[in-house]
């Protein structure tokens, strides 16, 4: 009997190698009681998508915190395909932190970005975007039981997670060339901080390296009307950078792209 059904029918083959690292070795998964966020002082929100008539199920569970409605801690419980569990653990990484007005704005598109190997190649094969909509309801159906809770408007577009300036930087930079130098700085704006930048529909791009240490970025879509793109965002990417990359790093972003 040829194997051929088998193999079109469970695509892990096609799965990015980061996808299947999240699939065998989540971190998220497990769950939140209304008891224990109460101890915490958070809010419970959960959301559960899928059947045992489907053969999958998803359970998302929030820990929310209620002045200001950042979410604190994200779990998940699945029962189903692999790539049900995938999905639900890289949405866990990037919700932590967001506030569920961002968690609401998630796309399959962002999730996916979140465990590609490489910047153009799809990390889920084609077939599996049902399961990127289970984990994308699951998320709406959990971040609209905190629509309740107030959080500042003028709350800092991207709140990305600023490493300081205690990293290592990135081995043998000073022995790179130019190109070199920036396709690394590329990478870790592909992937810490860019999917958060795109959850507030904003952007941002590279357009020069100048002696190896004035990065000069442009912003894109909301990033270029936003207060915070000379101020907290631009700190928190130039402290990702000099931890990841170099400390010496210095960015610049291009005023001609920024609206007054």
């Amino acid at each position: 009997m040829s194997d051929s059904k088998f193999t079109l029918s469970f695509p892990w083959s096609r799965y990015s190698k980061k996808l299947a690292q999240k699939i065998e070795n989540p971190r998220h998964g497990g769950f939140f009681s209304a008891e224990e966020a109460k101890e915490r002082g958070m809010r419970f929100a959960m959301g559960k998508q899928g059947s045992p008539e489907d053969g999958n199920i998803i359970g998302l569970y929030l820990l929310v915190d209620e002045s200001d409605g950042i979410i604190a801690d994200a779990k998940f419980q699945v029962f189903g395909h692999s790539a049900l569990i995938g999905a639900a653990e890289a949405a866990c990484e990037i919700l932590i932190r967001k506030n569920y007005d961002q968690a609401l704005r998630l796309t399959g598109d962002l999730i996916d970005k979140q465990v590609r190997d490489k910047k153009n190649t799809a990390a889920f094969p084609e077939e599996t975007n049902a399961y990127l909509n289970l984990v994308l309801d699951a998320i709406e159906q959990a971040a609209e039981q905190c629509l309740d809770i107030p959080f500042a408007e003028n709350y800092v577009p991207t709140p990305l997670e600023s490493k300081g300036e205690s990293g290592e930087g990135y081995p043998g930079w000073d022995a790179l060339n130019r190109e070199q130098k920036i396709a690394v700085i590329e990478e870790v704006i592909a992937t810490e901080i860019r999917p958060y930048i795109e959850l507030d529909a904003g952007g941002v791009q590279i357009l020069d390296l100048v002696n190896d240490r004035e990065l000069i970025i442009a912003y894109e879509g909301a990033c270029t009307s936003c207060h915070s793109a000379t101020g907290a965002t631009l700190h928190a990417i130039q402290e990702i950078l000099r931890a990841k990359v170099d400390k010496s790093l210095l960015i610049v972003p291009d005023a001609s792209f920024l609206k007054a």
